[in-house]
């Protein structure tokens, strides 16, 4: 089947038995399956699951397109999910997502509440709920992210230097940066998607905004998120937990944005037993 932009090819990767209960990754803005680490989904697949991760358009392997002009929108996305869990033969599925893969994850719950048998929300942002008044992003990391406008997106080395001061200026407060392996792994990354400049298209999309908003959420919904996010500071979570009754908030005391390997036993834990 050729590829086009209303119906993209979509690589994805399972950990585990079929026959377990499914759960659906799906990760943020720039970012491949790889930032759902292996070793992670393993992990989390040992604890009775079958883990589903994949590659957002414009990222890995997935169908990508000229930087600067996305042919898709954010809504695209959502049904890029629920086509990776038809892929799989899956009905129903718990679908955990972080950073904007948590508000993909929102809008996918709300849309398609019967294939999706719990929320997990990591490091993001209520969707249809005023955030106005909730901090933004750290002035540090503000700074950070305005110097992504000079980086030449087709040079390597400039790109890799980058995206690991990313990877450090997003890091856990309270456990040590582990810069090699970073490093190794955005050098996987940048290699298996033959570049990241595509992946920027991720920046210019447009949504028609939710139809709905999280309060009409009818799955379990679980939010995860670092105490010190500089992307999304912690009150996001909150505000995200306290919009929808019965939710649960796990806090990842010194938590950046990120999954930092000396949290995973707390995330997976909270993850495995939600739903």
């Amino acid at each position: 089947m050729t590829a086009t932009a209303q119906r993209p090819e979509i690589v994805s990767e399972t950990f585990g038995d079929p026959a377990d209960p499914a759960i659906l990754l799906v990760m943020g803005a720039m970012a491949s399956m790889l930032w759902w680490p292996e070793a992670f989904c393993r992990q989390l697949a040992e604890r009775g699951r079958f883990v589903i991760r994949y590659d957002n358009r414009d990222t890995g392997q997935s169908t990508k397109y000229t930087p600067g002009n996305p042919p898709y929108t954010f809504e695209d996305m959502v049904d890029d999910a629920m086509r990776v869990l038809d892929d799989h033969g899956v009905a129903k599925a718990h679908v955990a997502g972080m950073s904007m893969g948590g508000m993909i994850a929102q809008i996918v719950a709300l849309k398609y509440p019967e294939r999706v048998s719990a929320l997990t929300v990591i490091s993001s942002s209520p969707l249809g709920v005023d955030t106005s008044k909730l901090p933004g992003m750290s002035e540090a990391y503000r700074k950070h992210s305005a110097a992504g406008g000079d980086v030449d997106w087709s040079d390597r080395r400039q790109v890799l230097d980058f995206m690991v001061r990313d990877a450090r200026a997003i890091a856990s407060s309270l456990h040590p940066f582990d810069e090699t392996r970073t490093r190794a792994m955005i050098e996987e990354d940048y290699g298996r998607s033959g570049g990241l400049a595509s992946a920027t298209n991720h920046f210019a999309l447009k949504s028609e905004g939710p139809k709905r908003t999280v309060q009409d959420l009818t799955v379990p919904l679980l939010v995860i998120h670092g105490a010190t996010d500089p992307l999304f500071p912690f009150e996001h979570g909150e505000a995200l937990a306290n919009a929808v009754p019965g939710a649960r908030l796990v806090r990842i005391e010194g938590g950046g944005h990120e999954l930092h390997r000396n949290d995973w036993r707390q995330i997976i834990e909270a993850i495995a037993t939600h739903g």
